[in-house]
């Protein structure tokens, strides 16, 4: 059985080559993010995660939580792991000063958060909602608010949900009936939300839940919705914990995967609620946390194909299976055998290039948020606001094939339970679907980020992708060329399915809508390739260098070809399919799906 190891050699390469940690520790508020702080920082959270975390994974997964009564126990282990990460402070590590955070930067947090959604997912989504509902607290809430809420939610000691979700409103908040009545200061918040990660658990003493529901006089729609805080414990007036608010758990699901994460059905019985912001504007303070949610579950994509990759290589080194395929001999172990080797350099690959792009995407948070200068904080957040689905729906769709790859290199042991492959798999599969399923990325991609502002964004970013392969074009290293090549004709897929897009989106809506995930895939092997030949650009120059690890950036030479020749290929008949599939996508009635 492996053990998770945080692999810090390659996040410090990202984080110090391709997403300019340098350069974001000269931000306002982030000067101390130096290379030594950050390095230590990560050292330790790779223990805890190893240490802490990782032995909880597949007994959590077993054990599950447990709902009696209308409370739920989390797994054996997961309270003192918990207490841990709070007395720790890591939950913290974003945060302003203001409210007890350590004002360190999101690209900081996210190698952290990494590491510890890499261990142990099911943990990680309640710091990760925490951490969400926070920012629309910061965005939003009251100075009242504030100084009730935010100094324990930073610390750990409260956390935090978002509850959007009804029976008969998933995805379409439409239709969400949840009802708030006016009370004096606050509301009656009346209804029932399901699927809430962490609605009730043992892990803390109150639990801050951020509802969406509607006043008596809102119009009809999105436009009509309200953001309330609504705590499981009310306050005293001195901060101090009072009596039980009317929020409980009705139950909890049995799920495909994530068991020990209880995700609660709520029913509210005039529960005290606070408002958040102005009535009818709670959608929009929603999506601060919904885009924060999103990113951080892109990233659960690339933490499950990190550590499904690390079990994987372990069992190929161990397993002893079949000859040599060149002839002869003994048995050898099966990272020997050519299939095998693909399989993991497309688990390796995929995850090298998932981390790079959500690293750098992680530093444009930081410039977007503290830069002074008003031009660059836009120019960035454009861009941010560009990569975030292709973050979140790219690298979690890769995470399930990856997982999937996983199980298929432990061969019929992966389909066992005991030997873990399996968790990694049903844990991943939710990661394409909450917060936002792949499709309704794919068609915020299209939508609000490409038709909305006519492209401006992404074809900066194709100008960009333009200036780098002139740089490319002074190498003189044959592998360097040819990821290039790769990446030239990947751009060119890209820039003629944008041009596609905007020509037929106010046009044939539906033609769009039909060609969004595949362009959403294209956005995301092409933006993986970019990142993957600036790593190959950055070894070939430390290699010429004479740098001492040459294993490590020949390695990162040899997977960044390996992507271009296996993956990036791809791009031109993902472009293919953005431009001329969509016809056959609705041409069948419905009665034809059924061959009777």
């Amino acid at each position: 059985m492996s053990t998770y190891v945080a692999p810090l050699k390659d996040m410090r390469f990202v984080l110090n080559e391709l997403a300019g940690l340098a350069e974001v520790a000269k931000l306002p508020g982030c000067e101390e993010a130096s290379a030594d702080t950050v390095d230590a920082i990560l050292e330790e959270a790779g223990r805890f995660a190893s240490g802490v975390l990782d032995p909880l994974n597949q007994p959590g997964d077993q054990e599950g939580s447990v709902w009696k009564d209308g409370a739920v126990t989390t797994p054996k282990g997961f309270k003192d792991a918990y207490r841990q990460y709070v007395e720790s402070g890591w939950g913290a590590l974003p945060f302003e000063p203001e409210f007890g955070g350590q004002g360190l930067p999101k690209l900081v947090a996210t190698a952290v958060e990494e590491c510890f959604a890499s261990a142990n997912m099911s943990f990680s989504l309640c710091p990760l909602l925490t951490q969400g509902a926070i920012h629309a607290l910061e965005l939003a809430g009251s100075d009242a608010l504030k100084a009730a809420y935010l100094e324990k939610m930073v610390a750990g000691h409260w956390t935090g949900t978002m509850n959007l979700t009804e029976p008969q409103a998933g995805s379409d908040l439409a239709l969400v009936r949840a009802k708030a009545e006016r009370s004096g200061d606050h509301y009656l918040i009346s209804g029932q939300k399901i699927f809430i990660t962490y609605g009730e658990h043992d892990l803390t003493e109150n639990i801050v839940h951020l509802v969406l529901a509607r006043t008596p006089d809102a119009p009809e729609g999105v436009k009509g919705i309200s953001l309330f805080v609504v705590p499981k414990f009310l306050l005293n007036p001195d901060g101090s914990l009072g009596e039980r608010n009317r929020a409980n758990c009705a139950s909890i699901e049995h799920k495909l995967g994530i068991h020990a994460s209880p995700t609660a059905v709520m029913v509210y019985d005039k529960a005290v609620g606070y408002l958040v912001g102005e009535e009818n504007k709670g959608l929009a303070y929603m999506f601060v946390m919904m885009n924060a949610a999103r990113f951080s579950v892109g990233l659960e994509g690339v933490a499950i194909s990190e550590r499904a990759f690390q079990r994987a290589l372990a069992y190929a080194k161990e397993r002893v299976q079949g000859r040599d395929v060149a002839g002869g001999g003994s048995a050898v172990p099966i990272i020997q055998h050519p299939d095998v080797r693909r399989m993991l350099m497309l688990m390796k690959s995929q995850t090298e290039a998932m981390r790079a792009l959500a690293y750098v995407v992680a530093a444009a948070m930081d410039v977007a948020a503290r830069h002074p200068d008003k031009a660059s904080r836009e120019r960035n957040q454009a861009f941010v606001d560009l990569m975030i689905p292709v973050v979140k729906g790219w690298s979690t769709e890769t995470g399930i094939e990856v997982a999937s790859l996983g199980v298929q290199v432990h061969g019929g042991m992966g389909f066992i339970e005991e030997t873990g492959a399996a968790q990694y798999l049903r844990d991943a599969r939710i990661t394409t679907i909450y917060e936002g399923t792949t499709g309704i990325q794919a068609n915020d991609l299209i939508g609000r980020k490409i038709a909305r502002e006519g492209g401006a964004t992404v074809k900066g970013w194709l100008e960009h992708l333009q200036g780098f392969d002139a740089e490319l074009a002074g190498s003189k290293n044959a592998d360097v060329q040819a990821i290039r090549a790769r990446l030239a004709e990947g751009a060119k897929a890209v820039a003629a399915s944008v041009d596609w897009l905007l020509a037929n989106f106010g046009k044939d809506v539906r033609a769009a809508s039909a060609a969004s995930v595949p362009f959403l895939r294209l956005m995301g092997i092409v933006a993986g390739g970019w990142q993957m030949a600036r790593a190959a650009r950055v070894a070939e120059q430390r290699l010429a260098g004479g740098e001492n690890d040459r294993p490590f950036y020949e390695a990162k030479l040899a997977t960044a070809r390996f992507y271009a020749d296996q993956l990036l290929v791809q791009a031109p008949a993902l472009g293919a399919t953005v431009t001329s599939g969509a016809a056959g996508m609705m041409a069948l009635d419905e009665e034809q799906f059924l061959a009777a």
